[in-house]
């Protein structure tokens, strides 16, 4: 997390700062859009640390917006360990969702609104058989998950 931390400031990403061990980064910048902000910190995770990975930024705003927009407000406030938020590159269209509902073998349910899949799995993740790899497959863009806890711990960090 240091290197990411420091990576920012290289990039001149104001106020980096990392929210636990989970590769969130929370940063100030003006004047660039979220996709330049992704680029930027591909190529300089690329060349400066030798990590090929993909970045998914949201603004405040959009992080704000996407909690508010959970169509899954019972299951947050009642069980928010198996509740993810998969914040995508692009937004899913609504047919490749609905095929993916009909693919799932378990009782998880997936609602897309925008460029987040919010995901409910009333069994466990850990045991789900609905993983990172066919989400990104079926949906046909890549993402990456969080729990509610940490969706909710990110948004009190940030302010719009």
């Amino acid at each position: 997390m240091s290197d990411l931390r420091e990576l920012l400031a290289k990039l001149s990403l104001k106020d980096g700062q990392s929210l636990l061990q989970s590769g969130n980064l929370i940063f100030g910048c003006d004047g660039k859009t979220t996709a330049q902000l992704e680029r930027i910190l591909e190529d300089g995770a690329e060349k400066r640390l030798g990590l090929k990975t993909d970045f998914f930024v949201r603004t405040a705003k959009e992080w704000k917006a996407l909690i508010d927009a959970n169509p899954f407000p019972k299951e947050a406030k009642l069980d928010p360990g198996h509740l993810v938020a998969l914040v995508t590159r692009e937004a899913p269209a609504a047919a490749v969702v609905a095929d993916l509902q009909k693919a799932i073998k378990g009782r998880e349910v997936v609602k897309v609104v925008g460029r987040c899949a919010f995901i409910y799995y009333p069994d466990g993740i850990g045991t789900s058989r609905l993983t990172g790899a066919i989400l990104d497959k079926k949906l046909g863009t890549s993402g990456t998950g969080r729990n509610w806890n940490t969706v909710l711990k990110l948004g009190a960090l940030t302010t719009p």
